[in-house]
């Protein structure tokens, strides 16, 4: 990826020799490229006389994405003035003061942040009465009788998630607009998430702000004592009750925070708030209170009850549920109240007595927190600023004009029938139903494998017949022989921008460009014709297929056919990761398949002593070796394994997820479940 960036880069004439210095200076790029911030340091090649911060930029997003947006920050100080880069810290008063009886104040809402209570509070303060409605079915009527009171009378209307009720948003800003008075203390104040049917006018007469949630620990920790009072701190007077609910107030910052690393933090983002800290709280007080002294705390119950009921009643996936219960094993048990415990080096459970003490203490932690603090590696750091940086980058290009020039005079239409041309000339050839009928007539129809092998190919098939009708129908709308129709001009859109036309992704698979799905599908179809052709693979690339599950059962169908006695119920799938890459393979194995192509995330992999180890600084992904997988009769898997999921994609969801593997380590299991550790058989 970094290396087509480059070569893309080299297009523009400040480039023009980049790759030529890269490869003539390999060593001293290198060294530059393993600093901390590259961004900081002197360019090589002398490019750090001759770019100015823009260009330097350019060259960042190229070679280091996750360093994107530490450089951009630089750019825009260099443009701008320092303020445009600084953070701004809400404040409702001075939004107040701007705004008039008739300009509403929009809150577009994120996840984990809600306004409502800072809003009622500053009313208070301005002894403004404040009152709301929360939009959803039939709750129109409620909120006409409030503006229309409020509006005479005076006060505060709040209306709470308009997403829900945009029908009502074109009466809405009717009202406002032709009502004849309006009393002077009136305002109107609306949350809402950001959703595309809301209405632009009414947007545009609005104050706009949003509200996000504290970063960090530290930040979090403050806001959760925040609103702990000395009477929630001094209700039991057991030893374990401050210690124990510093825990649980970390805990639930931690798991705030490990939703910015996207899959390696959860595989679903979850959001956790104040609720879920309150209940977890009142049950652990119950808990203290009805305790039998001389049996002490039940750590069953409460690791359960954290684990599964009151966090985990939010968790839907099991991968997730398994994390939280990890993180209420290692955090929550007799050892907590020991001097030697802390939940990583410098976090330890302060010895307070009261909130101002705990609140001090909040305040000497550090600035920034180390993912290691979450139970990631140190590199879960790299993934969080790539995505940050690809979700800013997504935004731009998602409001560039659409009827613009793709460079000198060459337009969009012109520039995507050069595309259409160059895809069509390298798309496969569409399979023969005849051909391929027979050839598996030969292989043995009924074999579990060749019947996968059969509606791989169909599926296939549909992919080359979409991608092959889009392209044509495409050449002939730009030369204005037929109506560019909404799928045509979707086409036309993507592919000018390098992204997968909907109706292509929906019909395959998930790619991040549409070069990398282009190549994906040649090679996905180079396998399938290699197989019906010539002969079975010795070893299969998964990433290939269209439906892995299926495979796996197609090989677990095939060890139960040559095993008498044996039940398909009953079969366990096992793996062997071998020494081998994929070129030492020269044979099958004498039972189950070998496959290739999985990446390890989270982790690194020994290959000399064959175990999970902690991945290299900066190496996000690593090729695993061959794997063999195969299928036993009924046995019990070894719970001195690390139980590692595998996934199709980096997106780690339900309609990803394969299967599960066993692999070695010399540390507890829950060592790789806290780093989040999966394969993948898809890094892009």
């Amino acid at each position: 990826m970094t290396w087509l960036n480059l070569v893309e880069l080299s297009k523009l004439r400040q480039f023009s020799d980049v790759l030529d210095q890269i490869s003539r200076n390999e060593k001293m790029w290198k060294i530059w490229f393993d600093k901390e911030n590259p961004e900081e340091e002197p360019l090589p090649n002398a490019y750090d006389k001759s770019l100015d911060c823009f260009r330097r930029l350019l060259l960042i997003r190229s070679w280091c994405p996750d360093r994107t947006i530490a450089q951009a920050r630089k750019y825009i100080v260099d443009s701008m003035g320092e303020s445009y880069a600084e953070g701004v810290i809400l404040d409702l008063e001075k939004m107040w003061e701007e705004s008039d009886p008739r300009t509403p104040l929009v809150c577009l809402l994120s996840m984990g942040s809600d306004p409502t209570d800072s809003i009622i509070a500053l009313g208070k303060r301005l002894k403004t009465e404040t009152r709301f409605v929360s939009l959803g079915q039939g709750q129109e009527a409620h909120a006409r009788k409030l503006l229309q009171q409020t509006m005479a009378n005076g006060g505060w209307a709040l209306l709470q998630n308009c997403h829900l009720g945009l029908d009502f948003m074109d009466e809405l800003m009717d009202i406002i607009v032709e009502a004849e008075t309006v009393h002077d203390t009136f305002r109107l104040w609306m949350t809402t998430e950001v959703h595309k049917r809301f209405p632009i006018t009414l947007l545009q007469m609005s104050i706009k702000f949003t509200n996000e949630p504290p970063q960090g620990l530290r930040a979090g920790l403050k806001r959760t004592y925040g609103g702990v009072s000395q009477d929630l701190l001094d209700v039991s007077g057991v030893a374990q009750w401050k210690p124990m609910l510093y825990a649980v107030a970390f805990l639930h910052s931690t798991v705030q925070e490990r939703r910015k690393f996207g899959a390696l933090g959860w595989n679903i983002p979850y959001e956790f708030n104040q609720a879920d800290f309150n209940a977890t709280v009142q049950f652990l007080q119950n808990h203290l209170d009805d305790m039998d002294i001389k049996k002490g705390v039940s750590w069953t119950t409460i690791r359960y009850m954290i684990g599964e009921i009151q966090y985990g009643g939010r968790v839907t996936d099991d991968y997730d549920k398994r994390l939280l219960n990890t993180f209420a094993k290692v955090w929550f048990s007799e050892n907590m109240f020991g001097p030697d415990f802390c939940f990583y080096q410098g976090y330890n459970i302060p010895k307070c007595s009261t909130v101002d003490n705990y609140l001090h203490y909040i305040q000497g932690l550090p600035n920034y927190d180390s993912p290691e603090v979450f139970g990631l590696h140190p590199n879960a750091d790299i993934t969080y600023q790539s995505k940050l940086a690809k979700d800013v980058l997504d935004t731009i290009l998602g409001i560039q004009p659409k009827d613009t020039s793709g460079g000198g005079d060459e337009t969009r239409e012109a520039v995507v029938a050069r595309m259409a041309d160059d895809m069509l000339e390298k798309l496969p050839p569409d399979y023969s139903p005849f051909e391929v009928r027979e050839r598996l007539q030969k292989m043995g129809p009924f074999q579990p494998m060749h019947i996968f092998l059969r509606q791989e190919i169909e599926r296939m098939q549909r992919v080359l017949t979409l991608a092959r009708s889009t392209l044509t129908e495409l050449k002939l709308a730009i030369d204005g022989s037929i109506v560019m129709s909404e799928n045509l001009r979707d086409a036309l859109n993507c592919m000018f921008d390098a992204r997968i036309p909907a109706q292509w992704k929906k019909a395959s698979w998930v790619s991040s460009t549409l070069g990398f799905w282009f190549t994906e599908l040649i090679e996905r179809n180079c396998q399938f014709t290699s197989w019906v052709f010539n002969d079975r693979p010795h070893c299969f690339w998964m990433t290939g297929f269209f439906n892995p599950q299926g495979f796996l059962t197609a090989m677990r169908q095939e060890i139960t056919r040559a095993n008498k006695g044996w039940a398909l119920d009953n079969m366990v799938l096992r793996n062997e990761v071998t020494k081998w890459m994929k070129d030492d393979i020269s044979a099958p194995p004498a039972e189950g398949v070998y496959v290739y192509g999985l990446y390890l995330e989270g982790a690194g992999w020994d290959k000399r002593n064959m175990k999970l180890t902690e991945s290299k600084p900066k190496v996000l992904f690593e090729l695993m070796p061959v794997i063999r997988i195969y299928a036993e009769n009924n046995t019990l898997r070894d719970p001195r394994f690390y139980s590692c999921p595998i996934y199709k994609k980096p997106v780690r969801t339900d309609l990803n997820y394969i299967a599960t593997m066993d692999l070695r380590t010399a540390q507890a299991p829950e060592h790789w479940v806290l780093r989040g550790v999966a394969l993948l058989c898809d890094v892009k």
